[in-house]
């Protein structure tokens, strides 16, 4: 669930800071000195993950398909693709001039077989491929894809980790994990690498597409304490990086470096008893609305993120062909509005709402959810499930829950959030009119378009969920660097990375 933005922080091992090279400062032709807030989890295509540990599969992998900086589709190892009519069979033209950096040719077959072991491998995001019933070589240059059903974002997955092309040869190694054999523009050093520390890559000599090369040598290294990353800005050892929080952005534009923006996610809480199944008054929607009502959400933003982001009421993001901007305002805080729905839904005394706590959380934050609920007649009772939290949450032991999540597109956040068998949809909501949606878009067509505005705000009209703001992120720059943000992503795509000109 590489979505989720607190899962990420929750799977972080403690890593030491490592030193960047510092011989060249982002020049073109020169080193690239990026700062990762988390290590690679493994170089296996079939298991890899893909939001900040994007960087390391695309300097090593080309992907099937790839995704500008709006999101949109565009040429990767495929240089053309078409649906059959009732869009459950995908056909892929492969791009017949590109070799593995093992010297063996990337075929038609190779492609095929990354996609049956990305479905089979069980890594994280196995599910995105969980409609491919087969994936065929048909000839040299065609992959043809067969789904059990429409799915709106295959080309999306396509263009992310579930579309990496790893060498065959690499299949039966036994240093699979941390020696990748793809046919990206860069290739792992494995002498000058520090696993878990310092990643070292050097350009690809026979790398088929050299106009996203943009250097000779890109050294990744991990800074997943704060206070480390904050130290490696100031003191110039990398040129570019993710961000660990706001709290120290000023001091790192202060130094010199450029803040680039996401609003990557959105904070609130996830309302997910809807059914009432261990939380009887969460069936009504009175209640859900009242919990609306409670949060001064501005004054949250400004607490918690230093003002960086936007209110918001709505999950869908503002990319979204979903997205209202009239919605983000649809619940301003009102306490006596509050208190009254929950006078209407019989519950005047007062309601108690079980929720999971975490040290990642911020304890600031899961105060102040307490005092604003209880300023409207809602307790708010904690535990804390320990390493069990996300099994705890998605496996419906809490009625609702605190916990960042990342918004992305429209299909895989239904996939995630909505539809019955989401993950976030612990108890498993089953709603007529959600699921009548839910129909229509995955369907395509002339249709789809107006069915996720029109699910987006039955979703808010019901206060399916509690959001406050989606929260900005940032990917800062130096003086030599510059980067474009990629909608969805933790980070930018490595290839919109570049040296200043």
């Amino acid at each position: 669930m590489a979505a989720v933005a607190v899962v990420v922080a929750l799977g972080l091992t403690g890593c030491a800071a490592g030193n960047s090279d510092t011989s060249s400062t982002g020049g073109s032709g020169g080193t690239l000195n990026l700062g990762q807030i988390i290590t690679v989890s493994t170089f296996a295509a079939a298991q890899s993950n893909w939001a900040n540990e994007s960087p390391y599969m695309q300097a090593v992998y080309d992907t099937i398909l790839t995704a500008d900086t709006t999101g949109a589709i565009q040429p990767g190892l495929a240089t053309a693709w078409k649906y059959n009519a009732d869009n459950t069979v995908l056909t892929l033209t492969i791009r017949s001039d590109v070799k593995f950096t093992d010297g063996t040719a990337l075929d038609a077959s190779a492609v095929a077989q990354n996609l049956v072991r990305f479905r089979d491998g069980a890594g994280p995001n196995a599910s995105y491929l969980a409609n491919m019933t087969d994936a065929v070589a048909t000839d040299p240059t065609t992959v043809t894809m067969t789904l059990k059903a429409p799915d709106p974002a295959m080309l999306t997955y396509l263009s992310q980790n579930a579309g990496l092309v790893e060498a065959p040869s690499a299949f039966t190694s036994p240093d699979i994990q941390t020696v990748p054999v793809g046919s990206g523009p860069y290739i792992l050093d494995t002498a000058d690498t520090v696993v878990g520390t310092s990643y070292v890559f050097t350009k690809n000599p026979s790398y088929w597409n050299p106009t996203n090369q943009h250097y000779d040598k890109i050294v990744m290294s991990v800074f997943s304490d704060p206070t480390a990353l904050l130290n490696a800005v100031k003191g110039g050892q990398v040129n570019a990086t993710n961000t660990l929080n706001n709290t120290d952005l000023a001091q790192m534009t202060g130094a010199g470096f450029t803040a680039n923006p996401l609003e990557l996610n959105w904070a609130g809480l996830t309302l997910m008893d809807r059914n009432g199944t261990v939380d009887p008054a969460l069936k009504d929607v009175r209640v859900r609305q009242a919990i609306n009502y409670a949060f001064d959400t501005s004054s949250m933003l400004k607490t918690i993120e230093n003002g960086l982001g936007t209110t918001t009421s709505q999950v869908f993001p503002a990319n979204s062909v979903g997205y209202d901007p009239s919605l983000d305002s649809e619940y301003t805080f009102n306490v006596a509005k509050a208190k009254q729905l929950l006078a209407d839904a019989g519950y005047a005394n007062g309601v108690t709402i079980q929720m999971p706590s975490s040290a990642l959380l911020g304890q600031a934050t899961l105060t102040l959810i307490q005092q604003q609920l209880a300023d409207v007649g809602i307790t708010v009772e904690y535990t804390d499930p320990g390493n069990s939290f996300i099994a705890d949450v998605v496996g419906g032991k809490f009625p609702a829950v605190y916990i960042p999540l990342q918004q992305g597109g429209d299909w895989e956040l239904i996939q995630f959030l909505i539809s019955p068998t989401a993950p976030f949809n612990a108890f498993h909501t089953t709603d007529d009119t959600v699921n009548g949606y839910i129909a229509t878009i995955q369907k395509g067509g002339s249709d789809s378009d107006q069915a996720v505005k029109d699910l987006n705000k039955y979703l808010v009209d019901n206060a399916w969920f509690a959001p406050w703001y989606r929260t900005q992120s940032n990917f800062v720059t130096d003086a030599n660097t510059t980067a474009v943000v990629q909608p969805g992503n933790a980070v930018p795509y490595l290839w919109n990375i570049k040296p200043k000109a």
